[in-house]
């Protein structure tokens, strides 16, 4: 991957801003730790920087995210405003453009400027990247597949919640790990896949795979303590299935040392605070993804965490709007009908809310209130 501006600096501000935005987006992708990131310096050496062609052959790139800096038009007489305007190219696909975005800004603080722009480009690129490659992964020769292929083809199958592919995408995760055994990442996902799977009632054996989510997101850390998305799945297993808040923010503020960029890790520390009691902290750090990654391609499952703090502090009408639209947004996630029935007769909507229940239930039968 690597990370490069337009044009090359001249005398104009843009230009210069440019290089220091390109500086700034590669050190923030360098903290996730699946993505293999080219230096600015070594991008800097092609006569070139963001001659495509160049940097598939001299440096091996697979992506290369460009961008420039030309003022805003919009902008009155006197503002100081920019637009950075950004591309995301697959240059395995002779330079298709794959994702583009733009962000306006008042440059008044340059330096805030460019740390802004650079979390929420990093924050909406990385699920990007991994919806790419998992693209790419499933039109692959099935065999033999890396541990790093299958973990690519079971990943998109964790938020599909269609019940026969999450079950292969299971197989997929435990293959990987069989294949590699020291490779942290299928650890960390197949936790995350063991407490959907609980989430869910698809658990034959509960207490059996609550044990095995441990298992798996402590030998996760164990392999690579610096990865912020394997510390905080395991965070979230401490929270969601063992109830060890203090632990779990514990977890969940070293991931965010490590890549305060990381989505998951603000929407999990959230809803750690939240299981503590402490809603109002749980709202405001969840709500933190919105701001990095307003259309974050699983906002159904960040906004769900948003729903019980809400009905806690008093507010269930709105959790019945956040259950609303995350329900459009993904009709299959049981965590997000039952505090969604919840708030519902809260609201004093009892029709409304048995109708709830009855899907609730559809999705989940064995589910029960002392269960839950």
């Amino acid at each position: 991957f690597g990370v490069a501006p337009r044009k090359r600096p001249g005398p104009g501000a843009g230009e210069h801003l440019s290089v220091a935005l390109a500086d700034e987006i590669t050190t923030a992708l360098s903290r996730f730790r699946w993505l293999a990131v080219v230096s600015s310096a070594s991008l800097a050496r092609l006569d070139d920087p963001a001659d495509t062609a160049a940097a598939r052959r001299d440096l091996g790139l697979d992506l290369m995210l460009t961008g420039s800096v030309p003022a805003a038009p919009s902008a009155p007489p006197g503002a100081s405003q920019v637009r950075v305007a950004l591309s995301l190219l697959d240059l395995r696909a002779d330079g298709e453009v794959v994702w583009a975005q733009r962000f306006d800004r008042d440059s008044g603080d340059i330096f805030a400027l460019q740390d802004e722009v650079a979390a929420e480009v990093v924050a909406r690129v990385d699920p990007e990247i991994l919806l790419i490659e998992a693209r790419r992964a499933e039109g692959r020769t099935p065999a033999p597949a890396s541990a790093y292929d299958m973990l690519l083809r079971a990943i998109p199958a964790l938020y599909r919640l269609d019940r026969i592919p999450f079950m292969e995408a299971g197989v997929l995760l435990a293959a990987a790990i069989a294949r590699e055994p020291d490779y942290a990442a299928p650890h960390a996902w197949y936790a995350y896949w063991h407490m959907f799977l609980v989430g869910q009632g698809w658990a034959d054996r509960a207490e059996e795979a609550m044990l095995q989510a441990g298992e798996l997101a402590a030998r996760a850390v164990a392999l690579d303590p610096a990865d912020a998305r394997g510390l905080t799945i395991a965070g979230h297993v401490q929270a969601y299935l063992y109830r060890r808040h203090d632990q779990a923010i514990a977890l969940h503020e070293r991931a965010l040392s490590v890549n305060p960029n990381l989505p998951m890790a603000w929407v999990f520390s959230g809803a750690a605070h939240g299981y503590a009691g402490r809603h109002a902290e749980a709202i405001r750090r969840i709500e933190r993804y919105r701001r990095l990654s307003p259309m974050d391609p699983h906002a159904f499952l960040f906004e769900t965490g948003l729903m019980t703090p809400h009905i806690l502090i008093g507010e269930p009408a709105r959790a019945v709007a956040i259950g609303e639209a995350v329900i459009a947004m993904q009709p299959r996630l049981t965590a997000a009908w039952k505090p969604y029935a919840a708030a519902l007769a809260l609201c004093g909507r009892e029709d409304e809310a048995r109708d709830a229940s009855r899907r609730l239930l559809a999705l989940e039968p064995g589910l029960t209130v002392a269960g839950f």
